[in-house]
């Protein structure tokens, strides 16, 4: 496989109540496989993590995990990936996965997908790195997301150039 660079993907440990994020995630799993890049995450096999990792690995892609240890012994890791990453803490995965990216993108999840998108976003806001973060906004999930970081880019929270920097597209 060609080292076309490696996408980490920020997604929920469920899988939601609409079809329309199943869907965005494998859509998103198989076009980073066909595009021979590697899919960095959490290293899960339940949610959108499990169907983003299938739907690369379905279609000969390469997928690294990466989860802490408390979570691999409650059954949660993934089984079949090409290399699984386990470290000692929640910390530890966001690092591990930032460093092994070259860039980042949000599927819909719940408080850790929020949680690792706006840590990210800070780490670009304040030069730490300067690669790409997107979300891809299914079903119009992050919406209201967008609406509050406008809203807080209106209130002189957050510079527009800093609002820029979140790349949003809809499936």
């Amino acid at each position: 496989m060609a080292d076309l660079g490696r996408v980490c993907v920020f997604c929920g440990a469920n899988v939601g109540s609409r079809p329309e994020y199943t869907a965005a995630a494998e859509v998103l799993g198989v076009a980073l496989a066909r595009r021979e890049v590697r899919l960095v995450y959490g290293g899960g096999q339940v949610g959108l993590m499990g169907v983003v990792a299938n739907s690369v690995l379905a279609v000969g892609g390469e997928v690294v995990g990466v989860l802490p240890e408390s979570l691999a012994t409650k059954e949660l890791a993934h089984p079949t990936l090409t290399e699984m990453r386990v470290v000692g803490s929640m910390h530890e995965r966001k690092t591990l996965m930032a460093d092994l990216a070259d860039g980042f993108i949000a599927l819909p999840g719940g408080y850790g997908t929020l949680d690792e998108l706006c840590e990210i976003l800070t780490w670009a806001q304040l030069g730490f790195h300067a690669k790409p973060v997107g979300l891809l906004n299914a079903g119009g999930f992050f919406d209201g997301f967008l609406a509050f970081l406008d809203h807080a880019a209106a209130e002189g929270f957050v510079r527009s150039a800093h609002r820029d920097m979140l790349l949003v597209d809809a499936e």
